[in-house]
């Protein structure tokens, strides 16, 4: 079983915080707000052992970079990310209810 150094850009550590900020001061809900960060925190996890395992994304330029996305398990959050070697590097993190294979392909973009 491969182990991978799974790496949070600040970009989508910042997209996370956002999110669980959301939640906790403009909804008032601490405990939402712990799952997601829990939740995220065990994606990471499995990430480590998956990385490699995961099917590419579907945009023609993320597929094309060696993106892959790995979704949350109780929530509706995903985590694009690409492997380099032993290391996988999380560059986004987005609510799946989002066009966020687009929006990601646009920001890479500029």
């Amino acid at each position: 079983m491969n182990s991978y150094n799974v790496i949070i850009s600040p970009k989508a550590l910042s997209q996370l915080n956002s999110y669980i900020d959301y939640i906790q001061y403009t909804l008032l809900n601490d405990q939402a707000a712990r799952s997601i960060w829990q939740d995220a925190l065990e994606t990471r996890n499995r990430l480590a052992i998956v990385a490699g395992t995961l099917e590419y994304c579907t945009h023609p330029q993320l597929k094309q970079l060696g993106y892959r996305a790995i979704h949350f398990k109780q929530h509706r959050y995903t985590m694009l990310y690409r492997v380099d070697g032993t290391d996988t590097y999380v560059d986004g993190i987005y609510h799946q209810l989002q066009d966020y294979e687009n929006t990601f392909a646009d920001e890479i973009d500029h």
